[in-house]
């Protein structure tokens, strides 16, 4: 019988996006249906893989190197389309990686970032799709690697994971997507709107999934959910939150009151529509 983590780690390492998501697809179906086991206790290695895999396309650059995503022009909007694909692409490898790093965790955790990789494998091949149809496909543009940047840098520490990438290098695409999704509202592209509502609806429960799991690691160590957010995004330099923010998306995704209350007073107070 195959091994939950054991097999995530595989997917993780496989280089081949297609298969990457064909499999993942097929480990979510199996374990629904009981035919993948779960070992939480087991201490995996990965010491000769090189992870994640990834395709010799795209080229990764500094962010200021990747192309200007400009609306007006076919070439364009495939550029923003290939960065929201290479973002979904490093969603989907950073859960698979979430499940077969971290040890000792509660059989509902692995579960989570199971339906986690799932679903972004599927806006992956979404938005590659859409790209299809401009002519253009991932790989084809050059790409920066800011968010998994963030996942080897929290390799040590689950709580930190949890902290500082789906609570906040994948929060920022609760802010982002509207913006976008109106962009595209404005050039009557119909099936680009739809995709990114997907995308949004999805992404909260995504970052509801990290605030869940930050905050029963808090409450396991009796930490305090703020000083200890604090005090990892200093340690493991995370970026610096900006606004504007989308504070209903924040909100349903399990931020509390008080998390948004900090967000406000950081001095941008313009709100986006969810």
């Amino acid at each position: 019988m195959l091994e939950l983590r054991e097999t995530a780690l595989a997917i993780l390492a496989n280089t081949d996006v297609q298969f990457k998501v064909g499999e993942l697809s097929q480990l979510f179906d199996e374990y629904q249906a009981g035919r993948v086991d779960l070992s939480p206790s087991s201490n995996l290695n990965s010491q000769d893989l090189n992870l994640p895999g990834r395709p010799a396309k795209p080229d990764l650059v500094a962010p200021k190197w990747v192309p200007k995503r400009k609306m007006d022009t076919v070439e364009g909007r495939s550029i923003l389309w290939h960065s929201l694909a290479h973002i979904e692409f490093n969603a989907m490898n950073l859960a698979l990686d979430a499940i077969w790093r971290f040890p000792n965790m509660p059989k509902a955790y692995y579960e989570d970032w199971l339906k986690v990789a799932k679903e972004e494998s599927y806006h992956f091949s979404l938005v590659n799709a859409h790209m299809q149809s401009f002519g253009f496909s991932y790989g084809d543009f050059p790409a920066h690697n800011s968010l998994w940047e963030m996942v080897e840098r929290t390799t040590d520490s689950v709580i930190a994971r949890m902290a500082l990438v789906p609570r906040t290098m994948e929060a920022r695409g609760l802010d982002a997507v509207p913006e976008i999704r109106d962009r595209f509202k404005q050039i009557k592209d119909a099936r680009a709107v739809e995709i990114l509502e997907i995308i949004l609806h999805d992404e909260i429960g995504h970052v509801l999934v990290g605030n869940r799991w930050f905050n029963f690691l808090c409450a396991n160590e009796g930490l305090s959910p703020i000083t200890t957010y604090r005090e990892l995004a200093e340690q493991y330099r995370a970026p610096t939150l900006r606004g504007p923010f989308n504070f209903e998306a924040r909100e349903q995704a399990g931020f509390t009151s008080e998390e948004l209350e900090l967000l406000e007073s950081l001095g941008d107070k313009r709100t986006i529509a969810a």
